[in-house]
C-alpha cells in the first residue's frame, strides 16, 4: 500500500514475514500450510515444539520432528494450550513435544497442513529470579502469498462470502454468534439487524443507533460492560463479544444512490439499494436511504467544526466483529461500492461471514497490537482472573489483559478507604516486566536511563525514566538490581524495550532483553496493613533480604510459606503512595498467591481493589500518569519528574536537551486545589483571567481532602503556591471553577506513610 507519497506501516504487505517473540514460558500457536517456513532464532535456548493435524493427531512428522517429551511434563505456561486442545475436542493425555536446542537459527518447513505450538519451557523459580534464556524471535514465511481469513472462533454452523458491492440477508437463533470479517483490509461493512418477532407481528423493530449510544455512552458499543446494541425501545439486540479492528460509525447512513449522484456518479452501487433487495423477501419495505452500523468505516468529530470527517479505514485483513444475538433476528450485511473515496482504501473488497453455534463458548476480547505494525493479541483473562471474575464483572481492558475496574460489594469509595486504612490486593499484571541481563547491562541502562545506576546495590530498586534526544519522557518505571548484572525494569510501555534493544544494537555493547511480561502476573498489596499481612506467609533465606528488612524501593525473593512454597519476587514498592508491596510470580502460581494472601488478610480486613480507586489515590499522591502527566512533546522536568533526572551522571538520552530546558523552564508540573466537589476533565484549560495558562493534566474528588483536587501543566510565571486561577469547562469559558495552585502530593507531601 505505500507509495512515494505516503505509507502506511500499520498495514505490513502480503508478501512479509510474520514475526512473534516468544518469551520464557510462553506458548505460541502458528497454522502452517504445506511449504510454509518457521523461523526461531535466539541464544542458547531449549525450544519445545507440539503439532496437530486437522484431525488431532500429531503432526511433527510433517515438520521433520519426533515426539520426545510429554507435554505434561514442560514447564510452561499451558492455559491457552490446553483450552486450545479442549475446544478442538482433543485431550493432552498423550501428547509428546519435540524439544530443539536454538543457537543462532532454526528452520522448519511443513510438509503439511498443520497448528504448531512453539514453547520456550523455563522453571517458575528461573524466571522469578532473572536466570532465564532470552526471548526467542519467531518468524513464518508463508509458501503461498494467498488472503487467510482468521482462524474460527468455534465450532462453525454457516459460512459465507458477500461479495464486493453486494449485500446478503441471514436469520440468527436467539444465543447465536455472528462474526463479520473485513478479508482483506480496509472495507466497510453496513450491518443492520431486525428482531423476528416483530417482524412476525408485521411491525420493524431493528437496531436504532441513537437508543445503543444513549445506553451505552459512547459512539458504538465495545466488549466489556458496554457491550450492546438496542432498538428503539431500548431492548437489547445484540451483544458484542470480539472486536479487533474498534473503529467504526453508527452516526452515517449506508451509502445511497443519492449521496453517489450528487457527486457525479448516478447509477453507481450502493449499499442502501443492496440493503433493500436483500430485504425484500422478509416483507420490509425499500428504502431509499438505510440507517445502518457502519463497521470499519473510520469516522470521528472534529471537535472545532463538529464536523464527521472520515479516512482511511483502521482495518487490518482478517479483523472481524463478533455479536452474540440477544433473540431471534433477521440480519443483514453487506461489502460497501464505494470506490470514490478513502472509505474502502479506494479498492471495495469482499466481506466473510461465519455463524456459530448456538452459546458457543467465546470469550470477550479486543485487539491489542504494542505498536502499529506490531502482530495482533486478542485481551485476555490475566492468571488471576478465576478470582477476580467471582467478584466483579466491571472489567476493562489493560494494554492485552482485562483487570478489574471497581468491585460491586465495596464500591470504589470502600476500595479507595481500605487502602487509606487497612490493605488492599489488586491485580497489576498489565505492568511491562523486562530483563536485561549481560556484562555490559549496567552500562547500557546507565545511558538510556536517567537514574545514577552506579550507585544502585543489588536488592535494591530506583524509579527511573527513559527520555528522548528532546527531554520527553518516553516511559517511567521501577528498575531493580536482582544481581550484578541481572536488572529487571518494571514499567508502562513496550517502547521501553524498542528503545533498549536499539540502543545495545546501536553501540554493540552485550547484553540481552527478555520480555517477561507475559511470564510473571503481579499483584500490588497497598495500605498499612500490608506489612502485617506478608509477615504471615512469606519466607525468605538467609541470603537475601528478609520482609522485615525491605526498606522502600528494597526487593527480595521469597517464598509462600517455606522453603518449598511457590516463589516470587518482592519489593516494597506501589502506585499509591502507602506503604505497599509489589508480588511478581509465575502465572501458574497466581491464583495459590492470591489464596493466600486474601485468606491472611481477612484479619486485617483485605479488601481486593480495582482501576478507579487506583486512579484517586495516585492522583492524590501526584503520581505520574502516561498520557496525562507526561506525553509526547512533554519533558520530564515539564512532567513534574525532574527529581529522577540525574544531572551528575556523565550523559544519557535527553541529558542535554534537559539541562537545557532545566536552565529557562517555561512550563512547571503543579496542583490545584477547587473549594467544591467539580471535577474537571483531562486536559481542561486554566485562566488567569482571560489569559490560557496552562492545563489540567489529571483530576479526582479527593475523598480526604473532601473537595476536587487537579495536577495542572501552568505557565511557570503563573505557578506559585497560592495563586488564584481558573479551570474552564463547558468549551472552556461557559464554566469555571476557581482554583488555587498548590504543592504536590497533595496527601502525606513527605512520603511518610511509603516509608512507615
Amino acid at each position: 500500500m505505500d507509495s512515494r507519497f505516503r505509507a502506511f506501516p500499520g498495514f505490513p504487505a502480503p508478501s512479509q514475514a510474520e514475526h512473534h517473540k516468544l518469551s520464557p514460558r510462553g506458548a505460541l500457536r502458528i497454522a502452517l500450510a504445506l511449504g510454509d517456513l518457521l523461523s526461531v532464532s535466539g541464544d542458547a535456548a531449549t525450544l519445545a515444539v507440539i503439532a496437530f493435524d486437522a484431525r488431532g493427531r500429531s503432526a511433527l512428522g510433517a515438520l521433520g520432528l519426533t515426539g520426545t517429551r510429554p507435554v505434561s511434563g514442560l514447564p510452561f505456561d499451558d492455559q491457552a494450550y490446553l483450552a486450545w486442545v479442549q475446544a478442538k475436542g482433543g485431550t493432552t493425555d498423550d501428547q509428546r513435544a519435540a524439544l530443539i536446542e536454538v543457537d543462532g537459527r532454526i528452520i522448519l518447513k511443513a510438509g503439511a497442513e498443520c497448528s504448531v505450538w512453539v514453547v520456550l519451557p523455563t522453571p517458575p523459580a528461573q524466571a522469578i529470579t532473572g536466570d532465564t534464556m532470552a526471548t526467542l524471535s519467531v518468524s513464518v514465511s508463508r509458501a503461498a502469498h494467498t488472503v487467510r481469513l482468521p482462524e474460527p472462533l468455534g465450532q462453525v454452523a454457516d459460512a459465507f462470502t458477500v461479495p464486493r458491492g453486494t449485500a446478503r440477508a441471514y436469520s440468527l437463533a436467539r444465543g447465536d454468534i455472528v462474526q463479520i470479517i473485513d478479508v482483506e483490509g480496509q472495507q466497510c461493512s453496513d450491518f443492520m439487524a431486525f428482531r423476528t418477532d416483530s417482524l412476525d407481528c408485521g411491525r420493524v423493530a431493528m437496531i436504532d443507533s441513537t437508543a445503543t449510544r444513549s445506553m451505552v455512552r459512547q459512539p458504538y458499543p465495545q466488549p466489556g460492560l458496554l457491550d450492546k446494541f438496542f432498538d428503539a425501545d431500548a431492548r437489547p439486540m445484540l451483544q458484542v463479544v470480539q472486536d479487533t479492528c474498534g473503529r467504526h460509525d453508527t452516526y452515517g447512513l449506508a451509502c445511497t444512490a443519492r449521496g453517489y449522484a450528487d457527486r457525479g456518479f448516478p447509477g453507481h452501487l450502493n449499499c442502501s439499494d443492496n440493503i433493500s433487495d436483500a430485504m425484500d423477501p422478509y416483507g420490509i419495505a425499500r428504502r431509499p436511504a438505510w440507517p445502518a452500523i457502519n463497521f470499519f468505516w473510520n469516522t470521528w468529530v472534529d471537535p472545532r467544526s463538529g464536523h464527521i470527517l472520515t479516512e482511511e479505514s483502521h482495518s487490518r485483513p482478517g479483523d472481524y466483529v463478533a455479536m452474540r444475538a440477544l433473540c431471534d433476528l433477521v440480519c443483514v450485511s453487506t461489502a460497501c461500492p464505494d470506490d470514490i473515496d478513502p472509505i474502502n482504501g479506494w479498492n471495495p473488497t469482499d466481506v466473510h461471514v461465519r455463524i456459530y453455534k448456538r452459546n458457543a463458548p467465546i470469550p470477550r476480547a479486543v485487539a491489542y497490537r504494542a505498536k502499529e505494525d506490531a502482530p495482533m493479541t486478542l485481551s485476555r483473562e490475566s492468571a488471576f482472573h478465576r478470582r477476580t471474575a467471582a467478584l466483579t464483572q466491571d472489567m476493562a481492558p489493560a494494554r492485552d489483559l482485562w483487570l478489574p475496574n471497581t468491585y460491586p460489594s465495596t464500591g470504589t469509595l470502600g476500595e479507595y478507604w481500605a487502602c487509606r486504612e487497612r490493605v488492599t490486593v489488586q491485580d497489576m499484571s498489565s505492568l511491562r516486566k523486562y530483563d536485561i541481563v549481560g556484562p555490559d547491562a549496567e552500562t547500557v541502562l546507565q545511558q538510556v536511563l536517567t537514574r545514577d545506576l552506579s550507585r544502585l546495590a543489588q536488592w535494591r530498586g530506583t524509579y527511573a525514566l527513559i527520555c528522548d534526544d528532546t527531554g520527553a519522557v518516553v516511559d517511567d518505571g521501577t528498575l531493580f538490581r536482582l544481581g550484578p548484572q541481572v536488572f529487571r525494569w518494571c514499567c508502562g510501555s513496550e517502547e521501553s524495550a524498542r528503545r533498549i534493544e536499539a540502543h545495545v544494537a546501536q553501540t554493540g555493547q552485550q547484553a540481552r532483553l527478555t520480555d517477561m511480561s507475559d511470564t510473571l502476573a503481579n499483584l500490588a498489596l497497598q495500605g498499612p496493613k500490608s506489612r502485617d499481612v506478608l509477615a504471615q506467609v512469606v519466607f525468605t533465606q538467609p541470603h537475601v533480604p528478609a520482609l522485615e528488612q525491605l526498606n522502600w524501593f528494597g526487593v527480595t525473593i521469597a517464598r509462600l510459606g517455606d522453603r518449598d512454597g511457590a516463589p516470587f519476587m518482592l519489593s516494597r514498592t506501589g502506585y499509591t503512595g502507602e506503604l505497599g508491596y509489589e508480588v511478581f510470580c509465575a502465572q501458574s502460581d497466581a491464583v495459590t498467591i492470591w489464596d493466600a494472601l486474601m485468606e491472611a488478610g481477612q484479619a486485617h480486613g483485605v479488601t481486593p481493589m480495582g482501576g478507579a480507586a487506583l486512579d484517586i489515590i495516585r492522583t492524590e499522591a501526584g503520581f505520574a500518569a502516561p498520557g496525562a502527566e507526561f506525553a509526547p512533546g512533554v519533558d520530564a522536568m515539564e512532567a513534574g519528574l525532574g527529581f529522577a533526572v540525574d544531572f551528575r551522571k556523565a550523559s544519557f538520552v535527553g541529558k542535554a536537551a534537559l539541562e537545557r530546558n532545566a536552565a529557562a523552564p517555561r512550563r512547571v508540573l503543579t496542583g490545584l486545589m477547587f473549594g467544591g466537589d467539580d471535577v474537571p476533565h483531562h486536559g481542561a484549560p486554566v485562566f488567569a483571567g482571560e489569559r490560557h495558562v496552562g492545563q489540567v493534566t489529571s483530576a479526582t474528588r479527593s475523598p480526604m481532602l473532601g473537595h476536587g483536587i487537579a495536577m495542572a501543566r501552568l505557565a511557570i510565571e503563573f505557578s506559585e503556591t497560592g495563586a488564584a486561577l481558573e479551570v474552564g469547562m463547558m468549551d472552556g469559558r461557559m464554566k469555571r471553577l476557581p482554583a488555587v495552585v498548590a504543592t504536590v502530593p497533595f496527601v502525606d507531601p513527605k512520603r511518610e506513610r511509603a516509608r512507615a
